[in-house]
């Protein structure tokens, strides 16, 4: 069994594998080790962890972001902890008959500053993580991967990480995503409209989602539970879908990640259960 910087630093290596939007380059601008630190970040007991997510698509929610997200959800309460998801409308409204949702309904990003530290002050959580969710960029709004404004409507969680006290994590796929401030310099050259959003701890993959599955192979392993093995990318593709999610990257509403089948989910799932040996336990 290999140790846990070198456990990381394989997951790390896994979840830019395909390498479809240039997240070698990010990965190469971060201190190796990232999904171990985060990982660490998120063992808190029964406290309360912020989860934020929804990238806005085609006037509803793309799937990559809320599949990880509700993963990270039932990991963290498997193990005892208190986690809330923060999302905007429509997602919002999708998600809160099942899980604890703090609703996104705020686009301004003052309004937003004050709501969150009120919310932060009141809640105190261990640590906030986002997975997917757009990210300011230098002239204030927010793009999508095609470059167009997505502002309106999208909802603003940067402020959540920027106010907060405690550990923040973020998960990211393509550079317009919060956290990808911390290496905004290194991915300027991309093409795409570069967050200036930082985070303590980000991470990268080839799909946001499966960020999460990385992280859970490290509380898995400490916690001696298979919580990848209990997760269900499929059947978490399949709610969301009768909910009106679409695929990100072709906008149809199909049983895809960025335009990727399901099976390619389940796969790395497989890979991270096989690196950790959390499946043999």
């Amino acid at each position: 069994m290999m140790n846990e910087q070198a456990l990381s630093e394989a997951i790390e290596d896994l979840l830019v594998a395909r390498n479809p939007r240039n997240m070698r380059l990010a990965r190469a601008a971060l201190s190796p080790g990232y999904y171990l630190r985060a990982a660490r970040a998120l063992q808190v007991g029964n406290r309360c962890v912020l989860i934020g997510t929804g990238f806005p698509v085609a006037g509803t929610f793309e799937t990559d972001g809320p599949v990880g997200a509700i993963a990270l959800y039932q990991g963290l309460q498997a193990l005892g902890a208190d986690p809330v998801l923060a999302c905007a409308a429509p997602l919002a409204d999708v998600l809160a008959a099942d899980y604890r949702v703090l609703p996104l309904s705020c686009n301004d990003v003052a309004d937003s500053t004050l709501e969150a530290g009120r919310w932060l002050a009141q809640w105190q959580p261990a640590a906030v993580v986002s997975i997917e969710r757009p990210g300011l960029t230098a002239d204030g709004r927010y793009y999508n991967m095609r470059g167009e404004d997505i502002s309106a409507g999208a909802g603003v969680f940067d402020p959540y990480l920027s106010l907060a006290s405690c550990p923040t994590i973020a998960i990211g796929d393509g550079g317009n995503e919060i956290g990808m401030g911390k290496i905004a310099a290194a991915i300027a050259a991309l093409d795409i409209r570069v967050s200036v959003t930082p985070c303590d701890e980000l991470l990268v993959a080839d799909v946001s989602n499966w960020g999460a599955y990385g992280l859970l192979a490290f509380l898995g392993l400490w916690a001696g539970r298979d919580l990848l093995g209990e997760f269900s990318p499929l059947a978490t593709l399949q709610y969301l879908s009768a909910r009106g999610s679409v695929d990100g990257v072709t906008r149809a509403n199909t049983l895809t990640e960025d335009g990727m089948p399901a099976t390619e989910g389940d796969a790395v799932i497989r890979q991270l259960r096989e690196l950790s040996g959390i499946a043999a336990t």
